[in-house]
């Protein structure tokens, strides 16, 4: 059996998958991981889909989506998560993708206020 982050075994990129979401996941800036456009960012788990993060089956990059609060700045919270994510990779490329931002709660107690990227 390879280790996690290398190709040849679907055992250890599911566990992978597993290991970067709750790697992402636990990031204060972080909201939820996310699909991406369509819900392509996704890893079929047996039983379930684990939606934000995709592992290639073949070495190729781990892809992770992701919505993050305003409370940071983007850039470097991309950087972190790029980080914590190869730490655990194997040398894979790690790509991080932001499919939206949330501006935060009103400082009353009022609603998330999300802002919409694209068209």
């Amino acid at each position: 059996m390879t280790g996690a982050g290398t190709s040849g075994s679907r055992a250890a990129d599911d566990e992978l998958a597993r290991r970067v979401a709750e790697l992402v996941a636990a990031h204060p800036a972080v909201v939820r991981l996310d699909g991406g456009i369509f819900g392509a960012v996704a890893t079929y788990l047996p039983g379930h889909r684990l939606v934000g993060v995709r592992v290639d089956e073949h070495g190729g990059p781990v892809e992770v989506a992701v919505v993050l609060s305003l409370a940071a700045p983007i850039p470097e919270v991309v950087a972190q998560l790029r980080a914590r994510v190869a730490a655990v990779a194997g040398g894979r490329p790690v790509d991080v993708t932001v499919s939206d931002v949330v501006a935060g709660p009103d400082p009353q107690g009022g609603p998330v206020t999300t802002v919409e990227i694209g068209p």
